[in-house]
């Protein structure tokens, strides 16, 4: 029996539980953020970009003697090519092998769509919406609905929304959230904990997350990368660890390759005088070094591979099935 293990698997505040959460959700809803803040701290990336999780991320939240272990899938959009596609697929399959399902919708959005005033992507992410609803709907599935941002909106028209969608008939109950603030997010939490089956935890109270340090490390920078180019580099573009090696003094070589479709995206991603990719490394050594605990040396590359997206090794060493 494992140190996770106990006989009779109770604690003084009742019987230990724990379960699979799957958060879905068009990209851009909110998914990454609510899963941090359930988590209390930061397992997934978060930028201005859509469909920024490309594979399912775990982050584990503790509520008293419950374990919630938070699947944050990719968005759940129209897939045009073959990363979109398992993409897509990934998150549907977080949603098939979990014990809840949370859908998280930006409400802000549908609020500027219906008033005339809709920011760029606000129609995309509602027809998105959509595309989650009937597959809830198909897979007769019920799922919690967290309609999230709503410190930007009306407490009339959040009624009246979430009204509208319970009528649905996909939702068994309505959290009104504010992911990024914190609002509604506890309230929450403790939900998801009681609807955790019981059972022993599976992974050490200390625990976070559930992802390779290798693969932990290139979303770290892959974050960097957007959240430094977001205007001036397609979506299109991966980060690699190629080396992750501890030294005897205990800090950590990395050495990753920033992979990019065009030769014309390259001076981009250097900058002027290897500025961006200076900042870039940067930013990302002093969050692996937060992360890790350790002194890291990070080495980054830039390599043109304008068939990256169409190489097995790239879906299959994340967890993405290359034939969705």
């Amino acid at each position: 029996m494992s140190d996770l293990e106990h006989e009779n698997e109770h604690t003084a505040d009742g019987p230990m539980r724990c379960g699979f959460v799957a958060v879905i959700g068009s990209p851009n809803a909110g998914k990454s953020t609510l899963t941090n803040a359930l988590v209390g701290e930061k397992v997934t990336i978060v930028t201005h970009k859509v469909q920024t999780t490309r594979f399912a991320v775990r982050g584990v939240a503790i509520a008293g003697p419950t374990q919630i272990v938070l699947v944050d899938t990719p968005g759940v959009f129209a897939p045009r090519s073959r990363l979109d596609k398992a993409m897509v697929n990934a998150a549907w399959n977080g949603a098939d092998d979990a014990d809840a399902i949370v859908h998280v919708i930006d409400a802000g959005a549908r609020v500027r769509l219906e008033q005339g005033e809709a920011k760029s992507g606000d129609r995309r992410m509602v027809e998105d919406d959509e595309r989650v609803i009937e597959g809830l709907k198909t897979a007769g599935k019920q799922a919690i609905l967290a309609l999230n941002k709503i410190d930007l909106i009306s407490r009339d028209y959040l009624l009246k929304l979430s009204q509208e969608l319970f009528e649905l008939g996909c939702y068994s109950d309505v959290f009104m959230i504010s992911a990024k603030r914190g609002y509604g997010t506890d309230q929450l939490k403790s939900d998801l904990a009681e609807r955790m089956p019981t059972g022993v935890w599976h992974y050490p109270e200390d625990q976070v997350a559930d992802l390779p340090s290798r693969i932990l490390a290139a979303e770290i920078t892959r974050e960097k990368v957007y959240l430094r180019l977001h205007e001036e580099l397609p979506y299109a573009s991966m980060v690699e660890t190629e080396e992750w090696k501890r030294l005897r003094d205990g800090s950590i070589r990395v050495s990753q390759t920033i992979i990019i479709e065009r030769d014309s995206q390259k001076p981009i991603v250097i900058g002027k005088g290897g500025s961006a990719l200076k900042a870039i490394g940067e930013a990302s050594r002093l969050e692996l070094e937060e992360v890790m605990g350790c002194k890291v040396h990070l080495f980054l590359n830039v390599k043109v591979d304008p068939k990256w997206m169409n190489r097995r090794s790239h879906y299959t060493n994340v967890g993405l099935d290359f034939d969705a």
